[in-house]
């Protein structure tokens, strides 16, 4: 028996055929339909991609948001043997050109409103031979060889058959988000994605039930949704998807109408929902947890959601690479009858390694540091479901070694074997031969009642070498001051780990998964600091 992503889809038609799955649309309303719908386009839309000139093993690009449309695409692409390449729309246009040339896609499928994107690399674009717009009818657009997702959907086969594939064929595709250099493509097998959704279901990770509404914000672009989507075919959960351009008040109207019972979204996206929240509360009641990603989560935020709404946020580390998962937060039977906000120590951690992932951290001799939570090394990861090198890119050579994915990411191991991710090994900052964690001092920034939201990166120092800078966001109608914001962190921090500047900004820039886009910041450190001196 070969491992599928068809047998994914089927065990949710078959047993929970009538389970719902919700999507925002753009006006505002809400589409719904079930399993058995979802399983019968996909198998029309399926029948119908030879008809645009896609063929087995070919890539398949979706530029597209978190809808209905694009999560048939999930199943019906793979199943008939094509690679569903998912492409981050937040992207530089360079880099979207870049990507579809470099996977060689044979035909994207993209939503109306992202149709502009395309139209101004049509030119670069050399492979791609078909565009379908997810919709009813294919608007006003320069591009040519256009047809509309919907024609192919009704004039399909609802009774076609999916092939028994053999489980290492590819099913999957993403690129890194290119903080530095060019994207780089990771190729997902059906049996990565099927061993990477069985165990992200288990108890001890993310508990994936039928019973649950997810409510996947991370977006589908980005490494598998986290592979949400595939989790909740699996088990029959009840999905709602937050639609086009997402923002914090309607997904906390999502979560308090559709009773959401577990939620995923980038840590940016949780301090926007806590600050809409300040403003406007609504009833959690529903929720068992929110995942929050991308960068760790601030203690602050872990104790407002769990103060004010009884929500526990948890924590997990991976990456695209690891189809993401590879390590998730697991509150020990000794703990589970001390009081929630007892647990916040390990929430903010980094967790364990998932069932079936073999980790190590490893300092600059190549031995592995001990669990002491204070030796700092680099993690080293290597999954069953994981890749082990980059499409078609020499840069493979340096980013695995003997199966194991070499991650940059610098981390301290408690004495029982739970991570503390210190910082990006290119973030740390190097302050007269010692390391400064920007990531501990974030924290920190971000638990003072003035500050939503904070950044700290290395500015160049001609005694020390580097020295802190502190980027800070503050709550609306805030104005903390340098001596107060270093007033705050004096008390938790050796005085040489203090930042020598505190820069207060309207926002921080994000990549384009949301992250906090620190090479930017490092780019512009010293004419910020000139700017804020002569101001």
């Amino acid at each position: 028996m070969e491992l599928n992503i068809r047998l994914l889809l089927e065990r949710g038609a078959r047993y929970f055929p009538d389970n719902e799955i919700v999507t925002r649309l753009p006006d505002g309303g809400l589409h719904r339909y079930t399993y058995r719908v979802l399983n019968e386009r996909a198998h029309r839309l399926a029948s119908r991609l030879a008809s645009i000139g896609v063929r087995p093993g070919d890539r398949v690009a979706t530029l597209a948001w978190n809808t209905y449309r694009h999560f048939e695409l999930y199943f019906a692409l793979p199943c008939a043997g094509m690679v569903l390449h998912t492409v981050n729309l937040r992207l530089a246009d360079e880099h979207i050109a870049y990507i579809l040339n470099h996977s060689e896609d044979s035909a994207v499928f993209v939503d109306p409103d992202l149709l502009p994107t395309l139209e101004r690399i049509a030119g670069q674009i050399r492979t791609v031979r078909t565009f379908v717009v997810l919709a009813g009818q294919v608007p006003a657009t320069t591009l040519r060889n256009v047809v509309a997702y919907e024609d192919l959907i009704a004039a399909g086969d609802p009774g076609f058959a999916f092939n028994e594939l053999p489980e290492r064929t590819p099913a999957g595709m993403c690129y890194t988000s290119a903080t530095t250099g060019l994207p780089k493509g990771v190729v997902y097998s059906h049996r990565d994605i099927y061993l990477h959704t069985i165990t992200e279901c288990l108890g001890d990770v993310l508990d994936v039930r039928e019973r649950d509404t997810l409510l996947p914000v991370v977006p589908m672009f980005h490494a598998n949704a986290w592979g949400l989507p595939f989790a909740a075919a699996c088990m029959g959960a009840k999905v709602v998807l937050p639609g086009e351009r997402p923002h914090a008040p309607a997904i906390l109207d999502l979560m308090q109408d559709e009773r959401v019972t577990f939620a995923a979204a980038a840590v940016s996206i949780g301090i926007d929902m806590m600050t809409e929240l300040k403003r406007q509360r609504r009833d959690l009641s529903s929720l068992r947890g929110i995942m929050l990603g991308g960068s760790a989560t601030p203690a602050a935020v872990m104790e407002y959601y769990l103060r004010e709404f009884n929500v526990p946020i948890i924590t997990a580390w991976g990456s695209t690479e690891m189809t993401p998962l590879a390590t998730c937060v697991h509150i020990r039977r000794a703990d589970l009858d001390k009081p929630p906000t007892e647990h916040i120590p390990t929430r903010i951690r980094q967790g364990i390694p998932c069932p079936g992932a073999e980790l190590k951290v490893l300092d600059e001799e190549g031995g592995e540091v001990p669990w002491d939570d204070q030796s700092i090394g680099e993690i080293y990861v290597r999954t069953p479901w994981s890749a082990t090198e980059y499409y078609h890119d020499a840069r493979s050579r340096d980013g695995f070694v003997d199966g194991f994915w070499k991650s940059g990411d610098m981390s301290a191991v408690s004495a029982d074997g739970v991570l503390r991710l210190v910082d990006r090994a290119k973030d740390l900052i190097k302050s007269g031969g010692e390391w400064i964690s920007s990531v501990d001092l974030e924290n920190a920034l971000i638990a003072h009642p003035k500050v939503r939201e904070a950044a700290v990166v290395a500015a160049p120092d001609a005694k020390w070498l580097e020295r802190p800078c502190a980027y800070v966001v503050p709550e609306p109608g805030a104005a903390p001051s340098q001596a107060e914001l270093r007033a705050w962190l004096e008390p938790k921090f050796a005085k040489w780990w203090l930042p020598d500047h505190y820069l207060v900004v309207d926002a921080i820039p994000k990549t384009g998964v949301g992250k906090i886009n620190k090479r930017a910041l490092r780019e512009q450190v010293e004419q910020d600091i000139r700017q804020s001196a002569n101001a």
